[in-house]
């Protein structure tokens, strides 16, 4: 391989004569080998939107020479728009691993190294000719690793839940078009995974989509907290090296490229070492992940069976459930949820304790935050995307299957309560489970309740609904002689 030699602090190294990546990526190459996992793409984008805002507040302020401000601002364009197929692919230009040197700093000059270099060809050098355009005296000017890696995390972070936030309300709307088609199914409830009184289909499905509606609003004020900057702050937050203007440019600047409303940072020092924001964004995912981990487990119980399980609704068929069970179906979508979640609760943790590590005027975990908080996002607006097309979207509610359940279950007798009293309806509910009959069986075995009353208080729909018990015919069953009798002989 032919190389060129480049000289840094550390003295001279051998790059590859075409990179246009330099001397410190190299050393980063050489040094952190550890997952082969690169950079995200959309932090390598935000990075380089944070570049280009750089130059251009830069420009403004009359810091940076126009034709090197121009040519960076070219450069970052390419990288930006993923048009910089003449000087290589995405892997040979940002070839460094995710785990390496403390607060992103490799990630920080491999960005500034191929901006300079891509800068020095469009100004009709050649790489590595520093003198033309420098990684960190020109892409670098007023900015340091401190400030840029969590402003490119925050900025990165925004635009990646705009995916998510779409999937959270797509999945919500599945859900809710499954309230309106199954309203009136009634099946029986579950409480400690015992029954428990009636709900509809209607009710259940409702308060899935009303869980995501809510998380769809915790995302959002997790994202009003990522908008506020601390570019500028270079080294400490103190803003060393930086025009008294610059934040505010340059956070102009950012707003216009990302469309997002910025603000800069009212202490930047603060912004420097402080990962609140990112654990606030992460515990809103974890949230989301939660709510979405109890409503696949009930899918899959739900779906259980066919024979011996729940078998209340259907879950579409995506896969052969088994290598020797024969036309064994598996809730896999659920599953694969599932898994997904329990990623994200463990990426939340690591997160939590990286963004506990700070010391003094830095945390230089920031790497490993913003890879775990990128991986969360992504596998969970991912799988809930396959949650809503492959399982939601074509779940079906065993009708037959419910009414049956609910009619044979004594658990309804609860709606009799105000009406017989709770004792005398645990006498009921023991001798219909023992004898295995339908409460409705065992209330007219002993005349306790009219037929045409009985039925009215043990309609399906009514159980699901807030209702006031009439007192008077509450009072005249109690006085019927049937009632006394039977009281009195359970009493004995």
């Amino acid at each position: 391989m032919k190389t060129r030699t480049e000289k840094d602090s550390l003295g001279k190294i051998e790059v590859p004569l075409e990179a246009y990546y330099g001397s410190f990526t190299v050393r980063a190459m050489q040094n952190f080998q550890i997952s082969g996992i690169k950079a995200h793409k959309q932090y390598i984008k935000s990075l380089a939107i944070l570049k280009k805002s750089c130059a251009a507040a830069n420009l403004k302020l009359g810091l940076l020479d126009a034709a090197i401000g121009k040519a960076i601002i070219e450069a970052a364009n390419l990288i930006i728009s993923d048009n910089f197929a003449q000087y290589g692919k995405s892997k040979e230009l940002f070839p460094l691993d995710i785990f390496q040197a403390g607060a992103g700093t490799p990630f920080n000059m491999n960005m500034n190294e191929v901006i300079a270099n891509i800068a020095i060809i469009k100004l009709g050098g050649k790489q590595g000719d520093y003198s033309i355009v420098h990684p960190n005296n020109h892409v670098n000017m007023s900015q340091s690793s401190n400030d840029v890696t969590p402003t490119t995390i925050r900025l990165a972070t925004l635009a990646l839940l705009d995916n998510l936030e779409y999937e959270v309300k797509a999945l919500s709307h599945s859900f809710t078009r499954k309230a309106r088609e199954y309203k009136d199914v009634v099946k029986v409830g579950m409480t400690h995974l015992e029954d428990a009184v009636p709900i509809t289909f209607g009710q259940v499905f409702y308060s899935y989509a009303h869980s995501l509606d809510d998380a769809s609003r915790r995302i959002s004020a997790a994202k009003e907290s990522l908008l506020e900057l601390g570019i500028g702050g270079t080294a400490i937050g103190t803003g060393l090296n930086t025009h008294p203007d610059f934040k505010k440019t340059v956070v102009e600047e950012l707003s216009k490229e990302t469309n997002f409303k910025l603000r800069v940072s009212p202490d930047s020092v603060q912004s420097t070492w402080s990962m609140a924001a990112f654990t606030y964004a992460s515990s809103t995912i974890k949230a989301l992940a939660i709510d979405i981990n109890k409503i696949c487990n009930d899918l899959r119980l739900m779906n259980s069976g066919p024979q011996t399980g729940f078998a209340q609704i259907i879950l579409p068929e995506v896969e052969p459930g088994s290598s020797i069970m024969p036309g064994k179906v598996n809730p896999s979508i659920a599953e694969c949820m599932n898994m997904i979640c329990y990623q994200v609760f463990g990426n939340d943790t690591a997160i939590t304790h990286a963004a506990d590590n700070g010391q003094l005027e830095l945390n230089v975990m920031t790497p490993v935050i913003g890879y775990n908080l990128f991986t969360s996002i992504d596998i969970l607006a991912k799988g809930m995307k396959m949650l809503r097309e492959y399982c939601a979207d074509g779940i079906i509610v065993n009708e037959e299957r419910c009414r049956y359940l609910l009619e044979r279950n004594p658990i309804i007798a609860t709606a009799l309560n105000p009406f017989l009293g709770y004792e005398v309806v645990a006498e009921l509910v023991k001798e219909a489970l023992k004898d295995d009959k339908s409460i409705r069986e065992v209330v007219l075995k002993y005349n306790l309740i009219p037929l045409k009353v009985l039925d009215d208080l043990l309609d399906h729909i009514k159980l699901t609904k807030p209702n006031m018990p009439d007192l008077i015919l509450a009072k005249e069953i109690r006085s019927s002689k049937e009632y006394q009798a039977y009281k009195a002989e359970i009493g004995k």
